[in-house]
């Protein structure tokens, strides 16, 4: 088969979508794409534009959405002298959501970043209509597959205070497992929107069906108390905060609303919204909200000495019996994918436990029964998990060794949440030891590059210092992988995590304890305790822009994320000379907190599990690469495969 420049295809316009549609949206059903539709409907609302959403299913599974908001511009764009509706809805990254610098703007806090929202639904529809209200004049378009059928044309004169926009689309089956849009979570979608903007009318008409409408005055509070089923042990706390002008921390208005109940039984209920975006994966805003919980009710139990002897909070206990509903705003969220379904977001963190620690920690002690009540269930969930943890630990005591002097231990008797890090250098493992959970995580500092032990027997293992003092500090033995898991009954750690620069050295580094691990520790491998930490290898300094938007420092991971970083700034108006680029030689260059941040924190990190490869094809591979006698096949493959090596490098 030739392979010439004809045999490259260039996808333009909406192709791309329709040609890899699973990249764009969930496609086991239509209802992400129509949720694209609310939520251009939902942000005109969020900017204080639109007090009505009004949504139909037909029964040919159609969806019409209608918003009494601004309604899109219909004049000729000034770049792509075309209808700006039409770029809106034919153009992938277009759309009014990017400019944020000020205030002011609509969109300050929307969800829809990546600005392939609604272009998405119209190229997975079969059809779409869209009907524009505005400046005394009704206007219609319709598209097919797409592409425009039916140009912009004005249909009719309308008041000049009325406006709006209404979109009926026909997803296409084609790209769907099933054509329906489920009834169930589309009401719950349309009901989130009415208690995350108080006071906003939506309604849900389903065609030859019943009419649902939601409008809900008290919001996340009225909410949360229709959706708890068990009894509470303490009243509802609801509250929000937000920066203010001047923070120096986060940008104006940015911040997060709340509701949490605490019950001793039944069900819980929990919902995580992003700039009116739901987030059933939850993501890096719950984690500030666990930790703002734990850092309150630990500071109350402490004042007050409720805490018995030897007892430790953690989050998992205090938010064991936590119901909520959480909605944050802030800028420029990062969302796991364009369905959005988890929050990336480090600032998150940050920023929702900030804004939400000081007023739980004042209503503790204003309602000081209900917080004790509180208290009590957090304490007894530690209890039970500590002597869960002391079962546990008891079972795999057989023995006493002498632990490597260089190891920094963790404090904490769990072996499922204790981590080990194995941190090439010395400078790095200091970083690593100021910088990490003392109470959960381990150091262990590697000098050099470990030995090649691919050929070397299991008998001979120990007579290399570093070999010894990593199977010491993970308390296991060298054992083949025919042997039954019960050898991992001492293991000390439940994550193993191998920690080095990313560069060449650190590439080799991470072979040799592969190679350790695959050799002479296989089960640690097979039973999912084996890990890749991912060190940033570059931070990216952005200026303040504006009164409203301080400095900024983001990290990425590589050429490529940092190249998609600069394109999003970009688009955000930061001038690519105004950005500073750092690149980080190595883990000693950052200090503590930087290395918490991006490489250590579970909240915020991005681990890589290391799965067992099949015997078959991965012992021809290890004997090519590792074995000494081996150095002619390593220099046949690659020479074979340089262009490979060259891209990973």
């Amino acid at each position: 088969m030739s392979y010439t420049a004809e045999s490259i295809a260039v996808l333009k316009g909406l192709e791309p979508v329709r040609h890899r549609p699973g990249m764009y949206t969930r496609t086991e059903c239509p209802l992400h794409i129509i949720q694209e539709a609310i939520d251009n409907a939902a942000d005109e609302a969020l900017g204080g534009y639109c007090k009505r959403i009004s949504v139909i299913l037909h029964r040919d599974h159609s969806l019409t959405v209608d918003d009494d908001g601004r309604g899109i511009p219909v004049e000729m764009h000034p770049v792509e002298k075309v209808p700006t509706v039409e770029v809106v809805f034919t153009r992938l990254h277009a759309g009014g959501k990017f400019n944020k610098d000020d205030g002011a703007s609509a969109y300050r806090f929307s969800g829809g970043l990546h600005g392939v929202g609604v272009s998405v639904t119209n190229a997975l529809s079969t059809r779409l209509e869209v009907e524009v209200v505005r400046d005394g004049a009704r206007h219609r378009m319709a598209f097919a597959g797409g592409e425009v059928v039916e140009p912009l044309q004005r249909v009719a004169d309308a008041p000049k205070k009325v406006t709006g926009t209404r979109v009926r689309a026909w997803p296409d089956p084609v790209f769907f497992d099933s054509p329906t849009i489920p009834l169930a979570q589309l009401e719950r979608l349309l009901r989130s929107k009415a208690l995350l903007l108080p006071g906003l009318q939506v309604s849900l008409t389903v065609e030859d069906g019943a009419t649902s409408e939601w409008c809900f005055a008290d919001g996340m509070l009225q909410y949360l108390a229709e959706q708890i089923d068990g009894e509470a042990v303490a009243p509802l706390f609801s509250g929000e905060k937000y920066a203010a002008k001047g923070d120096e921390n986060f940008p104006v208005g940015s911040g997060a609303a709340w509701a949490i109940c605490w019950t001793a039984d039944g069900g819980l209920a929990r919902e995580s919204y992003v700039n009116l975006i739901p987030t059933p994966a939850g993501g890096t805003h719950e984690a500030g909200l666990r930790q703002a919980a734990l850092d309150a009710i630990r500071s109350f139990s402490e004042h007050h000495a409720l805490l018995p002897k030897g007892v430790k909070l953690a989050a998992e206990d205090v938010f064991s019996r936590a119901s909520f509903v959480l909605a944050v705003r802030m800028l420029d969220p990062s969302f796991q994918g364009q369905t959005k379904e988890r929050l990336n977001s480090r600032d998150a963190v940050a920023l929702v436990a900030r804004m939400l620690r000081d007023p739980l920690e004042l209503w503790l002690n204003e309602h000081p029964e209900g917080a004790k009540r509180i208290t009590e269930l957090a304490i007894r969930a530690a209890q039970a998990r500590s002597r869960a943890g002391q079962k546990v630990e008891k079972r795999k005591q057989s023995g006493v060794a002498i632990l490597p002097g260089k190891l920094s231990d963790c404090q904490s008797e769990e072996i499922s949440r204790n981590e080990i890090f194995l941190v090439e250098g010395d400078s790095a493992g200091g970083s690593a030891k100021s910088g990490r959970d003392k109470e959960l995580q381990a150091i262990l500092p590697l000098r050099g590059k470990v030995l090649n032990t691919w050929e070397v027997e299991a008998g001979s293992l120990f007579a290399n210092r570093e070999v010894h003092d990593i199977a010491v500090a993970l308390g296991i033995d060298p054992h083949p992988a025919s042997a039954a898991d019960s050898v991992l009954n001492n293991l000390r750690y439940g994550k193993v995590v191998i920690m080095t620069d990313a560069d060449v050295d650190g590439s080799h580094i991470r072979v040799l304890l592969c190679t350790l691990f695959y050799r002479h520790f296989p089960k640690l491998i097979a039973c999912g305790h084996l890990y890749f930490a991912q060190p940033p290898l570059y931070r990216l300094d952005v200026p303040a822009q504006g009164r409203n938007r301080p400095p900024r420092k983001i990290y990425a991971l590589d050429s490529a994320e940092r190249e998609a970083s600069i394109d999003r700034l970009r688009l955000e108006g930061v001038k690519a000379e105004a950005i500073a680029i750092s690149r980080f030689k190595g883990l000693g260059e950052m200090n503590p907190e930087q290395l918490w941040e991006t490489t250590m924190s579970p909240d915020t990190r991005r681990l890589m599990r290391i799965r067992m490869p099949g015997s078959e094809v991965a012992k021809p591979v290890m004997n090519m690469l590792m074995a000494k006698n081996e150095s002619a096949g390593r220099r046949a493959w690659m020479e074979a495969n340089g262009a490979l090596i060259g891209a990973e490098i």
